[in-house]
């Protein structure tokens, strides 16, 4: 089983989503398992005081690295394994499919969730790896551990109902997923692609990894540098390319 943790000064904000939906029924089936650990557990003033003004001025408060030092400390030394250490900043690594896919093959995983201004930049020596989830700015590491957890435990044995679910997907390939359609099959006009109806599963797979190619050059074209296209496929992304710049 897969463990996951975070450190939070805000445990309360993981159990409402990973008791719900797919993420419940996989906790519940012990495919993974998850513990929020306060780190205001690791403070000693009457307060529980986790932050304080930041050396040489600025705006906001920043979180001490005391507290994470001997959090990160107790918690390795729990359990059979030390759990491998994840922090959230805008310096580190942008986080993507082959880091989840990465980090599920792990069996602990520590998420360590700042607030406020950051933390004392002496904290990241406790890192085994530091995460960005992209250029933006979010109020606490809580959302981003989530978020690692969902698309960690996607790729876990048991968690989906279809076990291809998981690299029949987006970036499982490099690539964006192929357009997907229900009922009805003409929506004002708007029809299915007949192959898709007709069967012909051999047919429907080559008409899905053109999709696929298509929308990837339309909507992030920054992929296709990773994946190797054939003669046909680059074709279609010259094209594609061309309709863009015309319109």
């Amino acid at each position: 089983m897969m463990r996951f943790e975070a450190l939070t000064v805000f445990p309360e904000m993981f159990e409402p989503y990973l008791s719900t939906s797919i993420m419940g029924r996989a906790r519940s089936r012990g495919v993974f398992s998850f513990e929020a650990h306060d780190l205001r557990c690791w403070t000693h003033d009457r307060h529980h005081t986790v932050d304080d003004a930041p050396f040489g001025g600025g705006q906001g408060m920043l979180m001490k690295c005391e507290p994470f030092f001997e959090a990160i400390r107790d918690l390795s030394e729990r359990g059979e394994e030390r759990p491998h250490v994840v922090f959230f900043s805008p310096c580190g690594r942008r986080y993507d499919q082959a880091a989840a896919r990465r980090l599920s093959q792990m069996r602990r995983v520590l998420l360590v969730c700042a607030r406020y201004e950051g933390v004392d930049e002496r904290a990241l020596e406790l890192a085994d790896e530091v995460i960005s989830m992209g250029d933006y700015v979010l109020t606490g590491g809580e959302l981003a551990a989530l978020a690692v957890i969902d698309s960690c435990v996607r790729l876990l044995p048991g968690a989906l109902g279809d076990e291809m679910s998981a690299w029949d997907e987006s970036f499982s390939e490099g690539l964006l997923e192929y357009a997907q359609y229900t009922r009805p099959a003409d929506f004002e006009g708007r029809c299915v692609p007949e192959v898709l109806l007709s069967g012909n599963h051999a047919a429907i797979a080559a008409w899905r990894r053109r999709s696929a190619v298509e929308r990837t050059a339309r909507w992030r074209p920054d992929l296709l540098e990773k994946v190797e296209l054939s003669e046909d496929e680059l074709t279609l992304v010259k094209r594609v390319k061309e309709q863009g710049e015309g319109d």
